[in-house]
């Protein structure tokens, strides 16, 4: 079971890889419009929002740019995971202010429309499932066509 290990890795790098590449991309043509989502979950004021607001699309494309190549494994994982935990933070705590919000994940975010529903439960399970990823990834973070077993000489 160990020589599997490095395929069974793969799978988790490479589908968190397009996961921060999607979510960060979005983002990143639009950053008043992520700013704007960061607002909406009302914890920091405006002018943290759009800080937080420029800097996250870039912090996940490199997490999805350094999973897709495979390098720093164990720490992208880490950092993935915690920001992933943070995501459910600010999720949960939206819901239980009763803010009615898109949580900005893979689109634009913001305040929901009149007759638009939250998907607060969904985004917090998927968002679980992705620090279920990571944590795979801390415990296992050996994979293959990964630039980290280049550089250790794996084959």
């Amino acid at each position: 079971m160990a020589a599997a290990w490095p395929w069974i890795s793969t799978l988790p790098r490479l589908a968190l890889a397009a996961v921060w590449l999607v979510a960060g991309g979005l983002k990143a043509g639009d950053l008043a419009a992520s700013a704007r989502a960061v607002n909406a979950y009302q914890l920091m004021s405006y002018d943290a929002a759009e800080v937080v607001g420029a800097v996250q699309p870039f912090l996940e494309i490199a997490l999805g740019l350094l999973l897709l190549i495979g390098l720093a494994t164990r720490l992208t994982a880490v950092i993935s995971a915690a920001l992933m935990v943070i995501f459910i933070a600010g999720i949960s705590w939206a819901w239980s202010q009763g803010l009615r919000i898109d949580c900005g994940c893979f689109s634009s975010g913001g305040e929901l429309g009149a007759g638009e529903s939250t998907a607060y439960g969904v985004d917090i399970l998927r968002d679980v499932a992705f620090v279920a990823l990571s944590g795979l990834l801390v415990w296992r973070p050996r994979s293959r066509f990964s630039l980290d077993g280049f550089l250790l000489g794996e084959r």
